[in-house]
């Protein structure tokens, strides 16, 4: 079905190939994972599948795709666009439309089908990607893991022969995640879909995978083979490969039931230890949780208190802005990289969060949350798509105004704080990393950074290098892949070292050597005093890092406590570690490994 014949592709400007001599063939009806470190051509091997690689990003390809008989070389996408579906990194570029539904409809619409055939089609896809309840919502209303489902069915519509796939999981939450591999596992298997998915969480999806295409390093050949040859000799593996490493188990284990039958004896040499779990914040512990509120009392929303910045939205006086309803245009996230004064006070605590509500557009996006965060504390706000954790970021950075409670950052109301003010309490990494991105190389970039955060020059580079080496100053941010932007925004928000940093995501496109390396980082900032608050649906980052898990559902805090707490009871939340090794509340390979010097 898809044949690479000697295939290397070339950039202008690039004295090297960003892939080179890959040659192997894909057969009709299996799901093969494309696997590597970040930034050694996975998302450009799969744009030459659809014809983006070279009739769309440039450069020159030499050797030949060809996909169904067709070759890429003398076929645009359009001209392959009833063979082909393709979903990238960003889904934010991919959709057309402004509803659901819309976009659903929109790329039958464009091959001419039958409207009957449409609206059948357009059903289909809502029940299996679980979207029958948003069909009419605006997209850009949706949480980031809404819009990557979303996106995913507008290529499922078509019925393409071919599904191309890059990061299909990273912005969704585990149920959703297995809910999208099973829709796709029932294609291939009942379809005869030919599906070629890269994807950094190996954990999702390495079980599913008829064949592994591992691109080792840049420019490498491609290496081919089952899950359980490539995972013997790959750089990146899951956690229940790396535990079966570590146990000697052999053959090596590729799903948690496999695991689980082969670890009765490392459990009983486990017996009796304790595993080390992240130090305590050293400030003084938050308050508990209250209680969730009932339903039938949600109605009823209560009466703000007498200070100012309790007022909600709609009593403000007559001069005040509106609430907003949703993330301002991208200059506005820019206005927070701007030159800052003097630090806060460090008595205040770095967020501070009561009886908060908020409302966007139709839909009540929190409701009643309390949250404290103390410093050097790092707390993990975990839940479905669309549970609110981005919201609540949002929130603490004055981007969304709260309906109804109080808010403060650093002592201040953020939504009524300047930005030059509010950048040197807080900083956020949001889910998009280009809304920070404006200049034309990454040298650029991170030399404004430096003047922004009047850090020593050289500073935002050194980030950079530090968590994924290899990006080129003269590189424009657009070129980079999905995990290296990323990067290049996290060390720009970094290089302030603001007293509270907020990360949307800060895992998607990121390898395990990365995500490890942006582990030790985040550490260290937390072991300075440092606080960090991180929406993720990455249950292997939560239980690496945070000391509190903050689960969020319909808007409301449903669960707040230490780590192993609440995500050793999940059992959408924990995990592979946790899964094979219970019942002891085992959480990472690193606790594993540490316990068995």
């Amino acid at each position: 079905m898809i044949r690479f014949e000697n295939v290397s592709v070339t950039y202008d400007g690039c004295p090297e190939a960003t892939v080179r001599d890959v040659d192997f063939e894909i057969p009709e009806g299996e799901l093969v994972l494309l696997a590597g470190p970040s930034g050694v051509g996975k998302s450009t091997l799969l744009g030459t599948v659809g014809g983006l690689v070279p009739h769309f990003t440039g450069g020159t390809l030499r050797g030949r795709v060809t996909v169904a008989g067709r070759d890429t070389r003398t076929h645009k996408p359009r001209e392959l666009a009833d063979v082909v579906g393709t979903v990238g990194q960003d889904p934010l570029s991919h959709f057309v439309t402004d509803t659901v539904e819309e976009e659903l409809a929109y790329g039958m619409e464009s091959l001419g089908l039958p409207p009957a055939v449409m609206r059948r089609r357009v059903e289909e896809t809502l029940d299996l990607l679980g979207l029958a309840a948003l069909r009419d919502r605006p997209i850009a209303t949706l949480s980031g893991g809404q819009q990557q489902r979303v996106a995913i069915g507008s290529v499922l519509t078509p019925h393409p022969r071919v599904l191309v796939l890059d990061e299909p999981t990273s912005a969704l939450d585990p149920a959703a995640a297995e809910e999208v591999l099973a829709v796709l596992l029932r294609l291939v298997h009942d379809l005869g879909t030919t599906v070629l998915l890269a994807e950094h969480r190996l954990e999702r999806v390495l079980q599913y995978a008829d064949q592994v295409a591992l691109l080792p390093a840049p420019g490498a050949a491609p290496v081919l083979g089952t899950p359980a040859e490539i995972m013997a000799v790959s750089p990146v593996r899951p956690p229940v490969v790396d535990l079966g490493r570590l146990a000697g188990w052999s053959p090596l284990p590729l799903t948690v039931r496999d695991a689980r039958r082969m670890a009765g004896d490392l459990r009983e040499r486990l017996a009796g230890r304790e595993p080390g779990h992240p130090p305590p914040a050293v400030a003084e512990p938050a308050p508990p949780p209250r209680p969730a509120l009932p339903r039938w009392r949600r109605r009823a929303v209560p009466a703000p208190a007498g200070d100012p910045g309790d007022r909600p939205a709609g009593r403000e006086p007559r001069h005040a802005p509106a609430a907003t309803a949703g993330p301002p245009p991208r200059p506005a996230l820019a206005r927070l990289r701007r030159r800052s004064a003097p630090a806060p006070a460090a008595s205040a605590l770095p967020a501070e969060v009561r009886s908060l509500w908020v409302r966007r557009a139709r839909v009540q996006a929190l409701r009643d949350v309390d949250l404290t965060v103390s410093p050097g504390e790092t707390i993990a706000l975990m839940g479905r798509n669309g549970a609110g954790k981005s919201t609540l970021l949002n929130t603490l950075v004055g981007l969304v105004e709260p309906s109804l409670g109080t808010v403060r950052t650093g002592g201040a109301l953020p939504h009524r704080t300047a930005p030059r003010d509010l950048v040197r309490r807080v900083g956020l990494v949001p889910q998009e990393p280009r809304d920070l991105l404006y200049a034309d190389t990454v040298a650029a970039e991170c030399a404004a950074a430096d003047r922004d955060a009047r850090a020593a020059p050289g500073t935002c580079r050194a980030l950079v290098r530090d968590l994924l080496p290899g990006i080129p100053d003269g590189t424009h941010p657009r070129d980079l892949s999905e995990g290296q932007r990323l990067t290049l925004a996290l060390a720009i928000v970094l290089a302030a070292r603001p007293p509270l940093l907020l990360l949307d995501e800060p895992t998607r496109g990121l390898d395990y050597a990365a995500k490890t390396r942006l582990v030790g980082l985040l550490r260290g900032l937390a072991a300075a005093g440092h606080a960090i608050v991180l929406a993720t649906h990455d249950v292997e980052l939560a239980a690496e890092l945070a000391h509190r898990v903050v689960l969020l559902a319909e808007g409301e805090v449903i669960a707040d406590g230490p780590t192993a707490e609440v995500i050793v009871s999940s059992p959408s939340f924990a995990p592979q570690v946790t899964k094979i090794l219970a019942p002891q509340e085992w959480l990472t390979v690193a606790q594993v490994r540490e316990a068995l010097r």
